[in-house]
C-alpha cells in the first residue's frame, strides 16, 4: 500500500528534529529549529536594511514596508496594511504619521466614520518608493546569491505554507 502525500507532511515525516537531548532533557537545537532561522534572519536583515534606509532616504524599514505596501494597493485602509505585512496598529500608526509628516503619503478621510482612512503615496512617496526600490532588490539579489534556482523556489513554496498555517497557531499563542 502506498502512502499519500498528507501522510509524509511534517512534523511528523520531519527527517532533523528541533530538538536535541542534553543530560537527559530536551533542548532546541538551533541547527534545525525552524523559527530561530526565521528569527534571526529576519531580524539581521531588518536592521541592515533600517540601518541603510534610514542613512540614505531617511525612512526606517517600517516605513518602508508601508510605502512598498501602498505602492502595491492605492488607497487603502491602515488595517489592510497590518493584515498583509503583519505589522501591529501601533507601529502601523506611528509610520503613517511620520511618513504623512514627512509628505510621502496622503489620505481621505471615511465620510460615515472619520477614525478611517485610505492612504496613498503622494508623488514624492512614489519616488522615494522607487528609489528604495532599487536598494531592495540588491538586498535581495545579495541574500539570494549562490542559492539554486529551484530550492529558491521551493524556499517559496515553504515559506508560502508556512504563511498560511500562522492563522491555525495564532490562537494557541
Amino acid at each position: 500500500m502506498t502512502q499519500n502525500k498528507t501522510d509524509r507532511m511534517c512534523p511528523e515525516g520531519r527527517i532533523s528534529q528541533s530538538t536535541r537531548q542534553v543530560a537527559g532533557r530536551d533542548i532546541l537545537d538551533l541547527d534545525t529549529y525552524i523559527p530561530f532561522f526565521l528569527v534571526t534572519v529576519n531580524s539581521a536583515l531588518s536592521r541592515g536594511a533600517s540601518t541603510q534606509y534610514r542613512k540614505k532616504f531617511g525612512v526606517g524599514i517600517v516605513d518602508w514596508r508601508i510605502i512598498a505596501m501602498l505602492a502595491i494597493e492605492q488607497g487603502i485602509m491602515a488595517s489592510r496594511i497590518c493584515e498583509v505585512i503583519a505589522l501591529d496598529k501601533a507601529a502601523t500608526s506611528r509610520a503613517l504619521k511620520h511618513l504623512a509628516k514627512m509628505g510621502l503619503v496622503r489620505f481621505v478621510v471615511s465620510d460615515r466614520d472619520p477614525r478611517k482612512r485610505r492612504w496613498w503615496l503622494s508623488d514624492a512617496g512614489e519616488k522615494l518608493h522607487d528609489e528604495i526600490m532599487i536598494s531592495a532588490l540588491e538586498r535581495e539579489r545579495m541574500l539570494i546569491k549562490n542559492v539554486a534556482p529551484d530550492d529558491l523556489e521551493a524556499y517559496l513554496r515553504v515559506m508560502r505554507q508556512m504563511r498560511s498555517n500562522l492563522d491555525s497557531i495564532a490562537p494557541i499563542l
